[in-house]
């Protein structure tokens, strides 16, 4: 492994802001039961608005904008502008921790990421901790710049890929519908497969607490292929991992709360929840509201579950689902927010609508 991190920069941007116990967001994840519901979108900034399309072009390409901070910031502040979301989620990407171990990373217009990848353990080589915080200052200094930037009532959230999901980007070398190669690699040679993970927990988690000095009020782990394994994979190459880093950030920074989205995991999000000492799990569309409510709300703050495209419809289809969230998670500690990311195709004033019917709701 590398030297130990470098000194910090100072949080003191974030001191000038509202104090915690005012921030909605915060007091939700504190198991805190509110009458209306703080709410922020995944993918949030991004490319269903006007505005976020215009930064794009003056970046020139997506990693450039990612690893731009004053474009960066202004592209994260600019759903809060328009909206006043609860939260505001740095932007960046799951993939600039492969990019800074030195991987080769770009992203092809119209296909998504791609990567050199990684064909087996032989390859680790390739890969270098010590320039983890040197390569990845531009999205500190990010959240730097939006401590200072934003609302005073505004939670400031920064966020990682967890280890597996990241990895299968590492080894498919872009996205997959069927992760192939990163599988058959974990069943294969399973103690190669466990050194990518470890080296991506130390990064990982090394990279969030970085991200808590900078300026990080609330962290979010997404591990957004979680479904694809077995139960018992599920718990060695998603649950573990995730688990660590909990344990990792929360060793230097006891009071972060941490939330964890394993997407798609079914029942299995029950031990995330009991085990994993995180403070909220964000569900995907999927799991029944009610069930939530059941096995998971007693345990954790649960954020979620609005299918996106139900953003992109809009109407009565729209108030219905959203009606209903609120209804069957409305009575515990709640995050209103989709099931996975905003869709380019979502109407910004549907956004409007949602935000509408959320911040009506009778007490």
């Amino acid at each position: 492994m590398s030297q130990s991190p470098a000194a910090a920069p100072a949080p003191s941007p974030a001191s000038r802001r509202t104090p915690s116990s005012d921030k909605t967001l915060l007091r939700a994840l504190a198991g805190e039961r509110l009458a209306v519901p703080p709410v922020w979108l995944m993918r949030q900034a991004g490319r269903y608005l006007p505005e976020y399309r215009e930064t794009r072009r003056q970046a020139g390409s997506f990693l450039d904008l990612c690893f731009n901070p004053e474009l960066a910031c202004e592209v994260t502040l600019q759903p809060i502008r328009r909206y006043g979301f609860d939260a505001a989620i740095l932007f960046s990407d799951i993939l600039v921790i492969p990019h800074a171990l030195g991987q080769k990373l770009w992203f092809q217009e119209g296909e998504g990421p791609k990567l050199e990848a990684l064909a087996g353990s032989g390859d680790l080589g390739r890969l270098d901790l010590a320039p983890l915080h040197e390569r990845l200052a531009p999205v500190y200094e990010t959240l730097d710049r939006l401590s200072s930037a934003l609302p005073g009532e505004t939670t400031l959230i920064g966020f990682a890929g967890a280890p597996w999901t990241v990895a299968s980007y590492m080894i498919e070398g872009g996205s997959s519908k069927d992760f192939q190669a990163a599988k058959t690699w974990a069943y294969g040679d399973p103690d190669g497969f466990q050194a990518l993970i470890d080296l991506l927990v130390e990064a990982t988690s090394r990279y969030l607490i970085r991200q808590v000095e900078a300026g990080a009020e609330v962290l979010q782990v997404f591990d957004s292929w979680a479904g694809v394994w077995p139960e018992d994979h599920f718990r060695r190459w998603c649950l573990r991992p995730m688990t660590e880093i909990v344990r990792r950030v929360k060793a230097v920074h006891p009071d972060i709360p941490i939330i964890l989205f394993p997407r798609q995991a079914g029942a299995l999000y029950v031990e995330v929840a009991e085990t994993a000492g995180c403070q909220g799990v964000s569900l995907d569309t999927t799991v029944p509201l009610g069930w939530a409510a059941q096995h998971l709300q007693p345990k954790v703050t649960v954020q979620g579950n609005l299918d996106p495209i139900l953003l992109v419809a809009g109407g009565p289809a729209l108030e219905t689902g959203a009606r209903a969230i609120l209804s069957a998670l409305g009575g515990g500690p709640f995050v209103f927010n989709l099931g996975h990311g905003i869709v380019p195709q979502t109407p910004p004033e549907h956004v409007s609508k949602l935000l509408d019917i959320v911040r009506s709701r009778p007490s």
